[in-house]
């Protein structure tokens, strides 16, 4: 069935409306959205380079993503923090920045953008998204959005457009994500410790010190706050030596 086909098929003249470029197998290459949606675009390198110059507007770099056991592309603190609140979710599998140029004609003239991520979930559905605050977005920008989301529709694709996260969230999480490696939580002994003494809910430095030395236990402790494991408010309050932790109810990844 040819693309033309397809979308008169499923009644969506975005799947041949839209066109996707990008590389595979180290090849770039450029299909019909209906012809290229199942390519696995959560392994796929980015499409352009991150403007590393000094004296620029934008902040790019790499973060270490436990996810892909990967390094994934940033441009901004704001995509970066995104990509801290991925990694963090355990219903992601793969994360990809930059994954492909989604081309289209808008009426007047032909455009094109680069979606900040493709993401894998674990039922297998795929999910596109841009970060962008609120007042950062122009109409330009606004227009684009709409684009990727009717693109995505077509296909089965989630869109998502986030901005500024929850400050104390992001706080909490910045911290976590510095024991976000699995070498933090080897010492299994200390873990089946710590969900001993947070079987109820115990302030956090004396349910620590309880297992044993701070310096020790505190980076187990902090990563199975990060995996999800152990649970605490961490969305409304700072973590500190009171919050009160506990064993959470659904392990995290």
């Amino acid at each position: 069935m040819t693309v033309e086909e397809l979308a008169v098929d499923h009644g969506d003249l975005a799947l041949g409306g839209f066109e996707l470029d990008f590389y595979h197998d180290g090849v770039r290459r450029r299909r019909p959205l209906g012809a290229g949606w199942n390519i696995r675009f959560e392994q796929a390198p980015p499409v352009r380079p991150f403007d590393w110059s000094k004296g620029g507007t934008s902040f790019a770099g790499w973060y270490y993503s436990v996810t892909n056991a990967d390094h994934v592309g940033y441009e901004s603190w704001l995509e970066r923090d995104r990509l801290i609140l991925l990694d963090a979710d355990p219903e992601v599998r793969g994360i990809a920045s930059q994954p492909f140029w989604l081309h289209w004609h808008d009426g007047v003239r032909r455009r094109r953008h680069a979606p900040d991520y493709f993401v894998r979930l674990a039922d297998g559905r795929g999910r596109v998204i841009d970060v962008r605050a609120d007042d950062q977005i122009d109409d330009a920008a606004a227009q684009a959005f709409e684009a990727s989301q009717r693109a995505c529709r077509s296909v089965g694709w989630e869109f998502a457009r986030v901005g500024v996260p929850d400050p104390v969230l992001m706080a909490n999480m910045r911290w976590l994500a510095r024991y976000r490696r699995r070498r933090c939580g080897d010492r299994r002994d200390v873990a089946d410790e710590l969900l001993r003494v947070f079987g109820q809910p115990t302030p956090l430095r004396a349910g620590a010190c309880s297992v044993g030395d701070p310096l020790l236990v505190l980076p187990v402790l902090f990563h199975l706050l990060w995996m999800g494991v152990l649970a605490a408010d961490i969305g409304t309050q700072l973590l500190g030596s009171d919050s009160l932790v506990h064993a959470a109810k659904v392990a995290g990844r």
